[in-house]
């Protein structure tokens, strides 16, 4: 275990880059997950990290200890940094200490819709957008396919809302949506308030690809037009329309009931 006390230090500062930098991790391909939770299920389900790193305070607990003596077994560089050190690197305030550097996995592109999926159009917000991967982990829809305006799918934040979800997921990032709607074997469905048919009055028990879009304005018309058909979720109060995170889960676990019911 090597100890860092220089913020001049190289190590450092390419770390500090990553941790603030959304460009960094696309051009470098890798990203951090922060957290004992997504450690260890990294560990658990994909394998070894690149890096391990520590805040000093933290090797005290015995979580952390029990990680970081793992990865040293196993030969992976484990580096321990002051606390105001490692709190440059972290967005978790008040975090427990630990931090992976991974690299950010590449799936091979399929060649058409075929397994159920979901379609997300220029969504922006990271905490909606790890919401959906780990409803989507949960229902068993292992393919994510990102317009190129959506939030990167392997940001911190995205990663800690996903809670591990990502791991079990096949996401794929610019994707060109209206080529994937156009071919696929697949009914594509979009999620409207004004639309004639309700998510439970549809035939959700084969393979659907899901369709959502932006928070504040919906999918792209181009999209909607393209969708095999619209589909809407009722509800009571007065309100005009659900989360895109909350809509997502409905349609999932109805997607979800349905098949369990067959």
């Amino acid at each position: 275990m090597k100890s860092i006390t220089s913020r001049e230090n190289p190590v450092f500062k390419e770390l500090k880059l990553l941790a603030t930098s959304s460009q960094a991790r696309r051009k470098a391909a890798r990203t951090l997950l922060d957290g004992v939770h997504l450690c260890q299920v990294y560990l658990d389900q994909v394998g070894l990290p690149t890096l391990c790193v520590v805040g000093e305070d933290s090797l005290a607990q015995q979580e952390v200890l029990a990680i970081v003596e793992r990865c040293e077994a196993a030969r992976v560089q484990c580096l321990v940094f002051p606390q105001p050190m490692y709190q440059m690197l972290s967005q978790v305030e008040h975090g427990v200490g630990l931090l992976f550097v991974v690299d950010t996995p590449r799936a091979e592109m399929p060649g058409r819709l075929s397994r159920s999926a979901v379609l997300l159009d220029n969504l922006q917000d990271p905490g909606n957008l790890g919401s959906i991967l780990r409803s989507a982990a949960a229902a068993g829809i292992e393919y994510i396919f990102c317009s190129k305006g959506t939030a990167f799918a392997w940001s911190p934040k995205v990663l800690r809302a996903g809670m591990g979800a990502h791991f079990s997921l096949h996401i794929f990032e610019n994707v060109d949506l209206q080529k994937l709607i156009d071919t696929a074997a697949i009914p594509v469905l979009a999620t409207s308030s004004h639309a004639e048919h309700r998510i439970y009055d549809v035939d959700l028990s084969g393979s659907v690809a899901w369709l959502f879009g932006h928070e504040g304005q919906g999918v792209a018309e181009e999209l909607l037009a393209a969708a095999s058909r619209r589909v809407s979720i009722p509800h009571l109060g007065p309100v005009e329309s659900l989360n895109v995170a909350a809509s997502a889960a409905v349609c999932f676990f109805e997607q979800v009931r349905q098949k369990t019911a067959h």
